[in-house]
């Protein structure tokens, strides 16, 4: 199968590197997205959150024609879909972004096209998508009932600040819902990628992404966890790790306020809503990585015994440090928190990545994004919440200031 065109549905943190990789490597790529802003900040060569590197890449493939936006999809040899999949009150899988791209997509299709999901998803969700796409064209269902396009099922598998490498780097897993739409998604992929492509149905694909993030939501639950037990007990968590930590079979992780972005704390919800009798470990992972910012919102409040309108400095509102995605961010949730706990006092938040705070925060009376040195000069109460390479070096604080280290940074 030649690809000489792609289209993408989305282009936030996955779908924009995606579309600028294959733009890179000869295919002319549309882009596609809900947001006229964003449309148009990628035609001028902007992107719109921050990405290592991404900018310049973005840049060179807008203007040798390679790459363009719009808020339409564009007939291509393919289509990504790669939007997302947030949970909903009930933590069962929010997946009327999908049932959108299909509804926007599907007049554009013939027979024989290729539809690859990216979106993490729950089991059968590619099913599904094959499902919506055949209601919106019925010219796509032949008279057995059978779909006459490819779809499949190909989760990235991205660590945001390295996606531009790990795109092109990392293995793939491709799953489509008949064999030949595995070997059509795996031939898409051989386009850009250097790891090996292994090759599945759209099921197994799908929760082995889920599982793959549920893995590490485990082991951070762990450690988490263990940051409670030693607080507790008066021990230094990080002490106690790096020791453990030289036994030869032993690699604990570091604990942290909370676990955030779009895949840690949302995919394995979807495992407990598949199987909610089984999935008992990473139901209790999920509970005790979700009530971390509230155990960090409370040991920031007991550090300003006595002040009645305390001045507390936030570090970082990011989900992870060095970049611009606030989505599920624990930070976030210490800060929102704090605003409500403490209605007459001042919250400073200091994000380096950002320009205004999200509306949740915005909204509140009582927090005001400031300069890491304006936070500095004025809190009672300094909590880190984010590692940002900004605030690696411990700073000179003024006496009496107390201190909520939450990532070990500057012990």
């Amino acid at each position: 199968m030649v690809i000489d065109s792609l289209c993408v549905m989305g282009l936030g943190y996955i779908g924009l590197p995606t579309s600028v990789v294959f733009a890179e490597h000869g295919v002319r790529v549309y882009g596609v997205d809900v947001k006229a802003t964003t449309v148009d900040a990628i035609n001028s060569g902007h992107v719109p959150f921050v990405e290592s590197n991404l900018a310049e890449h973005l840049t060179a493939v807008v203007a040798n024609g390679t790459l363009s936006a719009s808020l339409t999809p564009q007939r291509a040899d393919a289509t990504i879909i790669a939007v997302p999949t947030p949970f909903l009150p009930d933590k069962t899988a929010d997946l009327s972004y999908i049932r959108s791209a299909a509804y926007l997509l599907a007049p554009e299709l013939s027979p024989g096209a290729l539809v690859i999901l990216e979106s993490t998803s729950p089991p059968r969700t590619t099913e599904q998508l094959g499902v919506w796409l055949g209601d919106a064209n019925p010219d796509l269902v032949g008279p057995d009932g059978r779909l006459l396009i490819d779809v499949a099922h190909a989760p990235e598998r991205v660590l945001p600040g390295r996606v531009l490498t790990e795109l092109v780097t990392n293995d793939r897993i491709v799953g489509g819902l008949t064999p030949q739409a595995t070997a059509r998604a795996k031939e898409l992929y051989a386009v850009i990628c250097q790891g090996e492509i292994m090759e599945t149905d759209s099921r197994t694909a799908e929760m082995s992404k889920c599982v793959e993030n549920s893995f590490r939501d485990v082991n951070i639950a762990f450690a988490n966890e263990l940051s409670l037990i030693c607080d507790s007990l008066g021990l230094d968590v990080w002490e106690v790790i790096s020791l453990a930590n030289h036994h030869p079979r032993v690699a604990i992780l570091n604990p942290g306020p909370g676990v955030g972005g779009h895949c840690l704390a949302v995919d394995p919800w979807f495992i407990v809503a598949a199987d909610p009798t089984h999935a008992k470990l990473i139901k209790a992972a999920r509970e005790i990585n979700d009530a971390k910012p509230d155990w960090v919102v409370g040991k920031i409040i007991a550090a300003a015994p006595g002040i009645t309108t305390p001045t507390i400095a936030v570090l970082g509102l990011a989900f992870k440090a060095n970049i611009d995605d606030l989505r599920e961010s624990p930070a976030c949730h210490v800060a929102l928190s704090l605003s409500k706990s403490l209605p007459s006092g001042r919250i400073l938040a200091v994000e380096p990545n950002i320009q205004q705070l999200p509306p949740t925060l915005a909204a509140c009376g009582n927090v005001e994004l400031v300069s890491y040195t304006d936070a500095l000069d004025q809190a009672d109460v300094v909590a880190l919440l984010v590692d940002h390479d900004e605030f690696r070096d411990k700073p000179q604080l003024r006496d009496n200031v107390a201190v909520i280290d939450t990532r070990g940074t500057w012990r």
